[in-house]
């Protein structure tokens, strides 16, 4: 059994017991969060897909940890016009573990 849910602007297609980092969301690590954006389920009676999410399905799971990915550098450049700019930034995200899918 596994649900594509949609989060952050992105989709992503989960398991029970799956770990994975999604965008950041204002929750506090060790609570419960539900996913109500399921825009597919499958189960043994088969694919059921939503227009465009599937009513009634949700998808809980636990916050393990928030915290910030590896630092990227951003460098910009203008040619002949002696410009240039070095940037760093890192993405905040939430570490998520599925715990139930409900269809």
């Amino acid at each position: 059994m596994y649900a594509v849910i949609e989060t952050g602007g992105k989709q992503y297609q989960v398991k029970a017991g799956d770990t994975l980092f999604i965008e950041k969301l204002n929750v506090e690590a060790d609570s419960t969060v539900t996913f109500d954006k399921v825009v597919a389920v499958s189960t043994d009676a088969g694919l059921s897909v939503g227009t465009p999410y599937v009513t009634g399905a949700t998808v809980s799971a636990k916050v393990l940890k928030n915290g910030k990915a590896k630092k990227i550098t951003v460098m910009t450049y203008k040619p002949k016009k002696g410009e240039k700019k070095k940037q760093g930034h890192r993405q905040p995200y939430t570490q998520v573990q599925i715990e139930a899918i409900n269809a």
